[in-house]
């Protein structure tokens, strides 16, 4: 039987490593999305809403709002060190948002466990939520950092 892993154990050994992997995703980077906060299964990102992100009416497009929360989601799903991947995802759009507002999503785990991890996503403009995503990962076998033999 195998020795079970305490990951949390592994975030809080690797967490430099992890964090490194995790904030260098060249996409989110691309949009101007700041990583604002990583703990274990929780992650914070931040957009300031540009004049191109927007959609024929004048409000931020739903795919911006969108990156931003999948960005969130990745991060708290791999903050283990173990690669995970979206599964599944539903974004329920509340409130419209508009070029120089400042946009963040907070992801927050729910339950893991170790093929499956669930997340919820909700996007704030100032203390208005704007949108709530659920998202579903699916955590592979492997570790994307070095595990040295003391986990």
């Amino acid at each position: 039987m195998k020795n079970k892993i305490d990951e949390y154990q592994i975030y809080e050994q690797h967490y430099e490593q992890i964090y490194k992997q995790v904030k260098n995703d060249p996409f989110a980077q691309s949009l101007g999305i700041q990583l604002t906060k990583f703990e274990s299964g929780f992650a914070e990102a931040m957009l300031d809403v540009q004049s191109h992100m927007v959609n024929a009416y004048g409000t931020v497009h739903g795919a911006v709002i969108y990156a931003l929360a999948d960005h969130a989601f990745s991060v708290a799903c791999n903050a283990y060190g173990k690669t995970s991947v979206g599964l599944s995802t539903t974004i329920k759009f509340i409130e419209a948002a508009k070029p120089g507002d400042k946009i963040v999503a907070c992801a927050t785990e729910i339950k893991r466990n170790y093929r499956t991890g669930f997340y919820r996503i909700d996007i704030y403009h100032e203390k208005n939520l704007i949108a709530t995503m659920e998202a579903v990962s699916y955590r592979k076998d492997h570790y994307f950092i070095d595990l040295d033999e003391q986990v």
